[in-house]
């Protein structure tokens, strides 16, 4: 698959990896970050695989599949912790990444 084939994925990652960054630093700034600290973590973990993984798929990598499913698993987790919080940028930052998880399973198969 070509690199214009991939693109709506890459733009996925992109969006999912904007999200997680502003989540990110927005948590910082809550009132009980010790209470959103696996929800900065997670953000971290999420937005580095989407970063890496749309690069990756940039330079034509043979390990798709493979950054695919460690991307969807990350994806997920982060989804699930940023939905447990009622902040608007963590109920953004869940879809973002259940929407990602979602396309990277699909990637994977």
């Amino acid at each position: 698959m070509s690199h214009e084939q991939y693109q709506s994925v890459m733009e996925t990652l992109h969006e999912c990896m904007v999200a997680c960054n502003h989540c990110y630093d927005s948590c910082l700034k809550e009132e009980d970050m010790q209470m959103m600290a696996e929800c900065i973590r997670l953000d971290r973990e999420c937005a580095d695989i989407c970063a890496y993984l749309e690069q990756a798929i940039g330079r034509g990598t043979p390990f798709i599949s493979e950054l695919a499913e460690v991307c969807a698993a990350i994806c997920e987790a982060c989804g699930n912790e940023c939905q447990k919080h009622q902040h608007d940028h963590c109920q953004t930052c869940a879809e973002a990444c259940f929407n990602c998880a979602e396309t990277c399973r699909k990637l994977a198969a």
